[in-house]
């Protein structure tokens, strides 16, 4: 039996150290696998880090080779910017703790520069109406609307709160290496036209984006959907109101094709003809051929700016024709350090839809069934004051006038609108604006009727 066993022993160890040889080998073979591996995923993220940080270090070099922004200023030199009355610098970061931005990667490729900004704002009104009733849901309830104010009625009072005016805007902008200046711009509000038009107040207040402004500039051209040339940007007070001065304003936004040289600036915009025939409704023709002309000459200095605008447009209706001419003299003037004047007058026949969200016709079918040109005159001043750096007020007046014949129009027709409005804003600190506001209104129709309207209008409103 001693012996067997020896035998076997002498068999079997030989076989066993055998495996384990082999064992060992494939281990061996397979970790070095395994460093070969480890070796080249690690040189290719030295790799990777190399680019990102050459990466990072020419996105630098771009961003301080561009012009610094001023504060307050909008990144993108376009019309469609409206933003907190009183704009600071943001402050640097403390020395030695920089501030981690938002988004580490681009936005966009290339050299081209993404911005965004927009403002959140929250309408509290309490209105009173001497002759009538404003409907629920339409624009007259959300703001100054002068046509709304209404005639021959009993009184009413009533209250709305919204936030239908706050809004969003994007924009991208690059300079080529030709050096030509390259500017893309679309801007968005939640108004829609009245809350009985796209939303409704019994539950979610859910009301979808409304185009404001969506335009390509490339040098001194500019494309798209913008405010009118005809309109003086930098006449326009600061209110609580959406506009305010709404009877003496010129306003309106519409697709169009601008050039711009120096103080001159020359625009082909889209035409569209409203008329009345026998009745204070507006008819829209839908016949124009021809695009409206306007021309626009400004000037400023330290004392504020000075413009002059014409506009010339081509009246039609399926049947019959007319011209149309208006001239606008707006501007500023600053009154010492703490006041600045502000006015607009504006005037013409055929100056209709330019006019007040499009208070009178552009032109109207007389006793013979002609078409002849409306004429219309407006105007309003606003005087603000700067109680000091974060306190400031508005004092406003407009009006406005169509020389109607309630024979020829309707005796409902809208004649004569004016308005007065004081408010005092507040800015605790800067972007942010609490402001209060009254005002009083004024509607005549053609057929002699009145109407008042007196509000308290309220709003807090923050500026990105």
């Amino acid at each position: 039996m001693p012996l067997a066993c020896a035998i076997l022993a002498a068999l079997f160890i030989p076989t066993v150290a055998s495996a384990q040889s082999s064992k060992e080998s494939e281990q061996d073979a397979r970790i070095q696998q395994l460093e070969a591996e480890l070796q080249s995923l690690k040189q290719a993220l030295l790799q990777q880090q190399d680019q990102i940080s050459q990466e990072r270090s020419q996105r630098e070099a771009e961003l301080a080779a561009r012009p610094p922004v001023q504060p307050g200023a909008a990144p993108l030199s376009g019309p469609g910017m409206q933003g907190s009355g009183a704009v600071a610098a943001r402050p640097a970061p403390p020395a030695g703790k920089p501030r981690a931005p938002i988004q580490d990667t681009a936005i966009v490729s290339g050299d081209s520069h993404f911005s965004y900004g927009g403002f959140i704002k929250l309408d509290m009104m309490s209105t009173r109406t001497s002759d009538g009733t404003i409907a629920d849901g339409t624009p007259g309830r959300m703001f100054y609307f002068p046509t709304a104010t209404p005639v021959g009625g009993k009184g009413d009072s009533y209250t709305d709160f919204h936030a239908q005016f706050s809004r969003i805007w994007f924009g991208v902008d690059r300079v080529t290496d030709a050096g030509d200046t390259v500017k893309g711009y679309v801007e968005f509000d939640f108004f829609g036209g009245g809350n009985s038009n796209v939303g409704n107040e019994k539950f979610s207040n859910g009301y979808p984006p409304t185009l404001r402004h969506a335009y390509v500039q490339w040098n001194r051209w500019t494309a798209g959907q913008t405010w009118t040339n005809f309109m003086d940007l930098g006449s326009v007070p600061e209110t609580v109101d959406f506009v305010g001065i709404v009877d003496g304003t010129v306003f309106a936004r519409q697709a169009q094709l601008r050039y711009t040289r120096g103080p001159w600036s020359f625009s082909l915009e889209n035409p569209q003809t409203w008329y009345q025939a026998g009745s204070p409704a507006h008819v829209s023709s839908g016949e124009n051929t021809l695009p409206d002309v306007t021309a626009r000459w400004q000037t400023k200095g330290d004392w504020g700016h000075f413009s002059v605008a014409g506009l010339a447009r081509e009246l039609r209706t399926g049947t019959d024709k007319a011209q149309g001419y208006a001239l606008s003299v707006a501007g500023s003037f600053k009154l010492g350090e703490r006041d600045l004047l502000q006015y607009t007058f504006s005037g013409g026949p055929g100056l209709g839809r330019y006019i007040g969200f499009g208070m009178a016709p552009d032109a109207y079918l007389d006793g013979n069934g002609d078409l002849e040109a409306q004429d219309l005159y407006a105007g309003f001043a606003a005087w603000r004051h700067n109680w000091n750096g974060s306190l400031r007020s508005t004092l406003a007046y407009s009006a406005a006038y169509i020389d109607n014949d309630p024979s020829t129009v309707g005796a409902l027709s809208t004649r004569r609108t004016q308005s007065w409005r004081a408010n005092l804003i507040y800015s605790p600190f800067p972007r942010l604006d609490l402001g209060a506001e009254v005002s009083w209104a004024k509607r005549e129709v053609a057929g002699g009727l009145e109407g008042e309207l007196a509000r308290l209008h309220t709003t807090v409103k923050y500026t990105f």
